[in-house]
């Protein structure tokens, strides 16, 4: 199997990151990790990237022209994914539009709900009985790209943010793992 380059785009400290890089270790996996963008100085996650000998830099998105910087990175390491994996930060138009190859999210709710930001809260809110959270493909319009894979589970009476935030992580993990391998099989 020869192994697609992908770059993960962080803010924060990398859970997924950590798991993607930990599956990409397997001959079987369609990617190898070959770059990390991180939009956040104090962001834990690079450290995973350290660990593991992966290039990374830290952008500042205040700059002008930082998208054509991480464009221009991105040609350089021959990436042909783009996973976002809590980059908390909205990709441009022209950003998505010049990379011209595929961008997949994960976003902490079953989407077309709860799009955005205050996820977990906004599901407390509405007294959703179920969530999760879905990979999909990115497009011009916030959370909106077509669904790849979707994983939930039914919400306790007595579960709270933090609660909901651990379970739906545990699920992100494997259903960006999983959404990996099906872009791969079937796009």
């Amino acid at each position: 199997m020869v192994k697609k380059n992908a770059c993960v785009f962080i803010s924060g400290y990398g859970s997924n990151l950590k798991s993607l890089i930990k599956r990409s270790r397997d001959t079987n996996f369609p990617i190898n990790i070959n770059l990390v963008v991180c939009n956040n100085l104090k962001a834990n996650g690079v450290n995973h990237a350290k660990k593991n000998s992966i290039p990374f830099f830290i952008i500042n998105t205040k700059k002008r022209n930082f998208e054509n910087f991480i464009l221009n990175e991105l040609r350089k390491h021959n990436i042909s994914l783009i996973c976002l994996a809590g980059y908390m930060k909205i990709l441009s138009k022209n950003f998505i539009r010049k990379f011209g190859k595929k961008i997949i999210n994960i976003h902490p709710s079953l989407l077309p709900k709860y799009k955005g930001l205050n996820t977990y809260e906004r599901v407390l809110k509405n007294k959703e009985t179920k969530t999760g959270c879905t990979v999909h493909f990115v497009n011009e319009n916030l959370d909106s790209g077509k669904s790849i894979v979707q994983k939930f589970f039914f919400i306790n009476k007595k579960d709270k943010e933090q609660n909901l935030k651990i379970k739906t992580h545990k699920l992100e993990q494997n259903a960006f793992s999983e959404a990996i391998i099906k872009i791969f099989r079937y796009y």
